[in-house]
């Protein structure tokens, strides 16, 4: 491949938007208005009518190619050996596998890892993108050897203007109550339950509320246990304007390979408790606050308790490192490579 555009297929077969559909809905977008092809292949629930569906957040630049939700794997791949792009490029668990199984074409095969190495998916593909170093040293030497890490990016997002006013108006919070904040999946690996744990523990004034934006499989269940100052509103389409309405943002993850929602609760300024996850442990010395042990209900009622006390206020973080224009190059040069 020389310096020309290239003919690029993203591959997300997933149902819902959320932070690895925001990365892979915002690379096409920038492909595409680079001057490269672009399509995506979407699943049929994708690119529904929904507020948490996919297909309305592409560009129209980008072309969408909507497959039936059963059989979608195989249904990818067989538009893949029609279409012969330069490059195939997956996103999570179902479109990685319909490229594992793409033979015999020129199509290089590119998947990025938003969670980790799984060799069922990834073995013997063209080529890796590890958005966190970890993830490098769980490949075997040979895969090692032609992948590459380019960090998460987030693009800048401004709030609508009165967002903060009309939310916390909206959902019967005080515009001088005290709110932490989580944003995302509602999912075991996202540790809201420790949190929803340490919160209770910490027993902080009427003042203080918690707020936790997104949905999930874990959302019901959550939802049972939580008390009447926790809010749940599920799925949000402004993640912007909710995390304007925090004071503090808490991640209590289990586990978070980067942490896209990080760099967003950064992006808008928001002082950060986290705990030690992979991309929390990775984004550290731009957090540069301390992380909470994973797991540790304790500590991280501790911490709940001294962001209340201590109401640290909104501030700038290095966020230039974690824009697209430099990924976006690195990304080319890979795929060229």
């Amino acid at each position: 491949m020389n310096d020309s555009p290239l003919s690029i297929v993203h591959l997300l077969l997933t149902r819902r938007f959320a932070g690895s559909e925001r990365h892979a809905v915002e690379l096409a977008n920038a492909q595409a208005e680079a001057g490269h092809d672009v399509s995506m292949i979407l699943r049929r629930a994708g690119a529904q009518d929904r507020a948490d569906a996919i297909a309305s957040r592409l560009s129209p630049k980008v072309k969408t190619i909507v497959v039936g939700d059963f059989f979608a794997i195989w249904q990818a791949r067989r538009v893949l050996k029609k279409l012969q792009p330069d490059i195939a490029h997956a996103h999570l668990s179902g479109a990685a596998r319909a490229l594992k199984g793409l033979r015999g074409s020129h199509t290089r095969r590119i998947a990025t890892l938003h969670i980790c190495y799984k060799p069922q998916q990834h073995e013997g593909l063209d080529g890796l993108i590890a958005i966190a170093p970890w993830q490098l040293q769980e490949m075997p030497a040979d895969m090692r050897a032609r992948s590459v890490q380019i960090d998460n990016w987030t693009l800048p997002q401004l709030p609508t203007g009165d967002a903060r006013e009309q939310l916390r108006t909206a959902h019967g919070i005080a515009q001088d109550a005290w709110v932490f904040g989580a944003l995302g999946r509602v999912e075991h690996s996202k540790g809201l339950d420790v949190l929803l744990a340490a919160w209770q523990r910490a027993a902080l004034p009427a003042d203080a509320r918690l707020l936790i934006a997104g949905q999930g499989s874990a959302w019901q269940a959550l939802r049972a246990q939580a008390p009447n100052n926790v809010l749940m509103p599920g799925f949000v389409s402004q993640p912007r304007d909710w995390l304007e309405a925090f004071d503090v943002f808490v991640s209590a993850a289990r586990s978070e390979p980067f942490g896209l929602v990080l760099l967003e609760a950064m992006d808008s300024g928001l002082p950060i408790i986290a705990s030690a996850s992979q991309g929390a442990r990775h984004l550290q010395a731009a957090i540069a606050t301390p992380l909470v042990p994973i797991g540790d209900i304790d500590a991280l009622a501790a911490a709940l308790q001294a962001a209340y006390q201590n109401r640290p206020p909104r501030r700038e973080y290095p966020m230039q490192q974690f824009r697209i224009d430099d990924k976006l190059a690195q990304i080319e040069a890979f795929y060229r490579r």
